[in-house]
């Protein structure tokens, strides 16, 4: 099983092949690829130092799969030659989300939609992935009318810079070190909070924002269910958090609902009010599962449910689906 990693430098690269060891994803071959300017780079996986070739490099060693995050503009130019040379692409830029003719995948939700014509699978946007986890279960019992979202996003959302960004402003703002830092975002991102992620388009919101509008119907494969969100961006690293209320057509029994939750597959519940206990980013860090607590009627309307959800971004947000949609290709005999 030859797998490529293209992007394998950047902050998600990395994390995939973390990922991949971690799963014992069966790889026989790793193939990092990356930017000309990184070719020649080492990365390590397993214990091993590997070299970072070319594209051209990688679609030549012919691998089964390739895991892309390397960005849109990369994905549209590359992702077609691999898939023209018979390998299998799963992209987790935002390049093929919304295109018709790609399928739009969380294993949890809608993996059986993949079939052995599928060569280029588009991994979603890390905030909707965690959402629809949490939702479809729900969905299947209940069904959803209306989801209005909140979400407070960490900067490892942004990247390496971001990151930067928030630490040196810490920095500077603890140990009073004034030293050049770079800036990912136009305001300061410590002691703040940015309520733009992406840039905004013509009706008000941003791109984040109808990125889990749409998203979301087509993950859930019904286009009736209305979305709205606010995206925000926190001083956090480690996952994003979500304030998730879901108006459902049937009304719901609340045990029983937490109990469909804790059976659904991907997800933990850290729900006890007593104890204080629910779902937080430092605990999410690192973690492959959705968290999902603060479970409670809206009082305000029937039938609505309030909850509050937090997942990793880097993994299930964005590295460990898109193993998980290999886990399931290979699985189904389709890689």
């Amino acid at each position: 099983m030859k797998v490529a990693v293209v992007g394998a430098t950047g902050l998600v690269g990395t994390k995939m092949l973390q990922v991949l060891a971690e799963r014992n994803f069966p790889v026989t071959e790793l193939i990092p690829v990356a930017s000309e300017r990184s070719v020649g780079k080492e990365v390590e996986f397993k214990g091993k130092k590997y070299k970072v070739v070319s594209m051209a490099d990688g679609i030549a060693a012919k691998p089964a799969v390739a895991i892309f995050s390397a960005g849109g503009a990369t994905s549209l130019e590359w992702a077609p030659r691999f898939a023209e040379a018979g390998i299998k692409v799963i992209d987790n830029s935002s390049a093929w989300r919304m295109d018709p003719t790609k399928k739009l995948v969380v294993p949890e939700v809608n993996a059986d939609a993949l079939t052995a014509d599928d060569f280029i699978i588009a991994n979603p946007n890390c905030s909707t992935i965690q959402m629809v986890v949490a939702l479809q279960p729900l969905h299947a019992k209940y069904k959803i009318k209306r989801v209005v979202v909140s979400t407070y996003q960490s900067v490892t959302g942004t990247g390496v810079k971001a990151v930067e960004q928030l630490m040196g402003e810490r920095e500077r703002a603890v140990k009073g070190v004034d030293k050049e830092h770079p800036m990912a975002y136009k305001y300061p991102i410590d002691l703040n909070v940015i309520p733009q992620i992406d840039v905004f388009l013509e009706n008000g919101y941003t791109k984040e924002e109808m990125k889990m509008v749409k998203e979301t119907c087509k993950i859930m494969r019904d286009d009736s269910i209305r979305v709205t969100a606010t995206t925000v961006r926190i001083p956090v690293m480690g996952g994003h958090s979500e304030s998730v209320n879901v108006e459902f057509e049937k009304d719901f029994d609340l045990t029983e609902l937490k109990s469909l939750l804790a059976a659904a597959p991907g997800i933990i519940i850290q729900n006890d009010d007593a104890t204080q206990h629910y779902p937080m980013p430092m605990d999410a860090h690192e973690k492959d599962e959705v968290f999902v607590g603060r479970l409670r009627r809206d009082e305000s309307q029937a039938n609505t449910l309030n909850m509050w959800v937090v997942s990793d971004n880097l993994r299930k947000g964005a590295a460990t689906n898109a193993v998980q949609i290999a886990e399931y290709m290979l699985s189904k005999k389709l890689l």
